[in-house]
C-alpha cells in the first residue's frame, strides 16, 4: 500500500504542475482577471491550481514515511486515506465554481483529482479490510 500512495502522490503532483504550467493540455484556461496595482499589492499571487500537487505531495511523504518506520505504517496509511478523502471532496469544488464547465482546465483538474483520490481511497479500503482478515485469521490459528 505505501508503494500505491507514492504512485498517486506522484500522478497528484505531475497533475498540479500540468495544471499550473500548462493549463491548455486540460482544456480552455480560465480567464485571469487584470488587477490595479493597488490590488496586486494587497494580494500575493496564489496559484490553486498546485493544490492537486500539494496533496499529491503529503500522500508521497505518508507513503515514503511507512516505508522507512515500519511501526507507523497503519497510522502512516490510515492518514494517507485520509488525504484521499479530503482530496475526493476537494477536487469537487473546482468543478461546482465553474458550474460544471467541463471545458475549463480547472474543471478538469477537479475531475482528474476527484478520480485519483477516489480510486485511492477505493484502495485502501480494500487494503484495511484484506488486513483485517489476515490478521484475525491468523488469531485464530
Amino acid at each position: 500500500m505505501p508503494l500505491i500512495a507514492i504512485v498517486f502522490g506522484a500522478l497528484l503532483i505531475g497533475l498540479g504542475f500540468v495544471g499550473a504550467n500548462q493549463p491548455d493540455l486540460l482544456g480552455k484556461p480560465a480567464e485571469k482577471k487584470e488587477l490595479t496595482p493597488e490590488e496586486s499589492e494587497k494580494k500575493p499571487p496564489f496559484n490553486t491550481a498546485y493544490i492537486p500537487a500539494f496533496v499529491g505531495g503529503l500522500l508521497a511523504l505518508c507513503g515514503v514515511g511507512s516505508l522507512a518506520v515500519a511501526g507507523m505504517r497503519k497510522h502512516l496509511m490510515h492518514l494517507a486515506a485520509m488525504l484521499g478523502l479530503l482530496g475526493t471532496l476537494g477536487g469537487l469544488v473546482p468543478m461546482m465554481r465553474s458550474q460544471f464547465d467541463f471545458e475549463k482546465s480547472s474543471t478538469i483538474s477537479g475531475l482528474l483529482m476527484t478520480g485519483l483520490c477516489l480510486l485511492f481511497v477505493v484502495l485502501c479500503v480494500r487494503s484495511f479490510i484484506a488486513a483485517r482478515k489476515a490478521r484475525t485469521s491468523a488469531s485464530a490459528a
